[in-house]
């Protein structure tokens, strides 16, 4: 299985821009999901989670701006960002982890806020 993020792009600070994670095949028995990203010569950050049980978690850097939400078995998972900061700048990468703990991680999409 491959994913997929899309929907990254230049955005002015305060704009929104909402990301998607497509994958290759369906994918089924899904544990968690999630957002990280990295920004340059920062190590990669987890941005949001939801668990099999709708656990959904946030660090402080992004609660109140970022939503995290299931989407289907062909595109899973996906990233609604609000109120954006040139801090937010990063390559975003969507992970699914199956229940048998297989991790799947998908090719980054380019997020770039200009202030």
């Amino acid at each position: 299985v491959q994913l997929q993020a899309s929907g990254g792009g230049l955005v002015q600070a305060g704009g929104s821009l909402r990301l998607s994670c497509a994958a290759s095949t369906k994918i089924f028995d899904i544990n968690a999901m999630g957002w990280h990203r990295q920004a340059p010569g920062k190590e990669r950050e987890l941005v949001a989670s939801i668990s099999s049980g709708l656990n959904i978690r946030y660090p402080d850097s992004v609660k109140g701006r970022f939503t995290i939400s299931r989407g289907d078995a062909k595109n899973p998972v996906y990233l609604q960002m609000n109120s954006l900061k040139p801090g937010d700048t990063a390559v975003y990468y969507c992970n699914v982890q199956l229940i048998t703990t297989v991790d799947y991680w998908g090719k980054g999409t380019q997020v770039t806020v200009s202030s």
